[in-house]
Order: C-alpha cells, then sequence, then structure tokens
C-alpha cells in the first residue's frame, strides 16, 4: 500500500466536457473563465490538484475552443494558494532550454506549487499541420528522452553543456532556478515500453489512464521493480467518477452519459484516424464501451457513495497516491464528491492507519 496520503485532482477543462459534447446539463465551455473558477472551486473544496492538458487546437474538433495551456497555468499559479498545478507538454513544441524557464517561472509564481506533465503526443495534426513532424513513436519517446534530460538539469538549476541527436546546448545556465525545491516535479504519461523505461529513468510520478484495478497493478508492479538513482516513483491514475446515493442512481446516470457520449461517433472517428496506432491510450480503450477520456470510467468508480470509496482504497492500497478525476456536469460532481466520497474515504484511511499502528505495537 502507498504510504504517501491520497491525494484527488481534477482535469481542467481545456476543451470543454469531457464525456459527451452534447449534454444539456453541460453546454461547451472551455473559456478562461470558466477554468479559472473551476480551478478556484476545486482548491476551496480542499481537491489538491489541477492537471491542464496541452493542444494547441482541439483534438476532437478544430473549429471548438481550446484553452493554452502554459499561460492558463501561469495565470492560475498566481491566483491560488495550494493546489498543484500540472501544465502538460509535447516536446517537439518547446525547446527545452525554453520550456524550462517557463517551468521555472511558474514554478516560482506558484511558490513551489508547479509540476510537468510530459507526453509524447498522439494527435498527428497537430504537429503534421505545423510543419514539425511526426515521428514514429519510439522515435518520438526517444527524442522525449533527450529533452527532458535537458529540461530536468536546467530546472535544477544547473550549468548545462550536452550534445545529443537531437540538441546541442552549451554552458547553459537559469536563474533564477527554484526557490522552494530542487526543482518541479516530473509526471510522465504513456504505458508503452518506452514510456515505462523513461520513467522510470526521470519521472517522479508515473500518471496512467484509468483502467480496472488488476490492470493497473499490474502496471505498478512492473515499473517499481526497476532501477532507480532518484526517490521511489509515485503513481497517478485518471478516472471519470459517477456516484450517487444508490448503484442504482449511478447506473442511470452512466447510461445518460453513455447514451449522449454516443452521438459524439462523429468526432470519435476523426480523433482515431488522427492518432498513432502505436498509442497504447487508444488501444486500451478500445477494449470496452466507456464514458470519459484517458480511461474514464475503466477504472470502475462508478457506484454508491461508499462503494466508490472502497474501490479509491483499493486502488490506494496498490500503489495509487493521485486520482486525477473528470464528472460531468463537472462543477456540480466535483462538489458531490468532496462532500460525500473524499471524507469515507479519508475516514476509511484513518482506521486502516489506526489499525496498522495497533499491530505494530503489539509486536
Amino acid at each position: 500500500m502507498s504510504t504517501r496520503p491520497l491525494r484527488f485532482g481534477i482535469w481542467a477543462l481545456v476543451h470543454g466536457s469531457r464525456a459527451a459534447y452534447q449534454d444539456p446539463e453541460e453546454p461547451y465551455d472551455a473559456s478562461w473563465e470558466r477554468n479559472r473558477d473551476l480551478v478556484l472551486a476545486a482548491e476551496a473544496l480542499g481537491y489538491d490538484s489541477t492537471l491542464i492538458a496541452q493542444h494547441t487546437v482541439n483534438p476532437h474538433q478544430e473549429d471548438f475552443d481550446q484553452l493554452e495551456a502554459w499561460s492558463a497555468a501561469a495565470a492560475v499559479a498566481a491566483l491560488t494558494s495550494r493546489i498543484e498545478i500540472i501544465a502538460a507538454i509535447k516536446p517537439y513544441l518547446y525547446h527545452p532550454v525554453v520550456l524550462a524557464k517557463l517551468a521555472l517561472g511558474i514554478e516560482n509564481i506558484s511558490r513551489g506549487r508547479f509540476a510537468i506533465n510530459l507526453v509524447n503526443a498522439w494527435n498527428r495534426p497537430e504537429l503534421d499541420k505545423a510543419g514539425i513532424g511526426f515521428a514514429e513513436h519510439d522515435a518520438r519517446y526517444a527524442y522525449g528522452r533527450e529533452w527532458i534530460t535537458i529540461v530536468s538539469r536546467l530546472m535544477q538549476g544547473e550549468r548545462l553543456t550536452y550534445k545529443g541527436e537531437h540538441f546541442d546546448v552549451r554552458d547553459y545556465l537559469l536563474r533564477p532556478s527554484s526557490l522552494h525545491r530542487p526543482r518541479p516535479l516530473i509526471y510522465v504519461g504513456g504505458e508503452s515500453e518506452p514510456a515505462r523505461a523513461l520513467v522510470a529513468d526521470h519521472g517522479d510520478v508515473w500518471f496512467m489512464n484509468g483502467q480496472p484495478l488488476e490492470d493497473v497493478a499490474g502496471l505498478i508492479a512492473d515499473v517499481a521493480a526497476r532501477p532507480r538513482t532518484s526517490a521511489p516513483l509515485r503513481f497517478g491514475l485518471s478516472a471519470f467518477v459517477i456516484a450517487r446515493q444508490t448503484q442504482a442512481e449511478a447506473e442511470a446516470a452512466y447510461e445518460r452519459l453513455l447514451e449522449l457520449s454516443r452521438k459524439d461517433a462523429s468526432m470519435k472517428a476523426v480523433q482515431r484516424q488522427n492518432t498513432d496506432p502505436k498509442v497504447v491510450m487508444m488501444q486500451t480503450m478500445q477494449k470496452s464501451e466507456r464514458v470519459g477520456s484517458n480511461g474514464g470510467t475503466a477504472a470502475g468508480l462508478v457506484g454508491s457513495y461508499d462503494d466508490v470509496a472502497a474501490r479509491i482504497g483499493a486502488f490506494h492500497a496498490a500503489g495509487i497516491e493521485l486520482f486525477m478525476l473528470q464528472f460531468q456536469p463537472f462543477e456540480a460532481e466535483m462538489e458531490r464528491f468532496a462532500k460525500e466520497i473524499i471524507p469515507r474515504v479519508r475516514a476509511a484511511s484513518s482506521v486502516a492507519n489506526d489499525t496498522r499502528a495497533l499491530l505494530a505495537g503489539s509486536r
């Protein structure tokens, strides 16, 4: 079981609704104003983290609005006081020297609450149409490995000279470095073999897509067993939550969103066409119908309040420290989760800790 306290985060709504775009209870809104208010509300409700995904254009439909991740992260950093801010980054879009400087800036605006989420891109047109090119899957990870090596060392305040296949950095130094800790945290996404090797070597937290408990436990066991030269790796999981007083009410809410999501079939077809077939996230998502992105309801957090809290406890026992959550309609369900699920999880965790302490004391 993870010895670290459970943390709960939310996905920022950078491209609108997470489950279904034609939901009358949640009209499309990816504006700065909505996202600002969402993150402020999450902080007030006790959430620990927010993830701001990065797309230069909307990955589902190009004429839909899309919030820019890094300018939004800087603005949120200035407005909040406690919540962790994670901004996703696709290495091909930013030179590592520039990105490291941006990251250190937001780190210091937030007073040590910033993190980057390294993702190696799945949406082909985003890079191809910019003339950047969309390299083969493993080549993208090789580029990302070199890229994060430079970013990590610069964020730590090192004077860096680096010569590799893709980059030639000479006697480079960034100031100020982090004023609050050695460097911002590095989250790594992806579940392919190159992704696992990358997170074992360079990540602080492995961010996995929602899937059943037994699959998550297997992934954790595989990566946790790999050699590291730094602190033990931590683990996070994406999940879409539908929690109600009873299982029947939760199933009805799930069926409603599932039916609405089927109306987005044409957009999903375009997304599949634009996605590298080697991306494990997309392979996993084809295994079953589900609601939400990045695995969505495949993590099984659909049910009564007590059942959802118990499943979260089981994931924590398997090693998950951070749950990055999705809801719809987002604001109302985020508040429901904070009021009904988080207290149940905290109470169960307290009982478990007391039990372990008693058992340890009796030996």
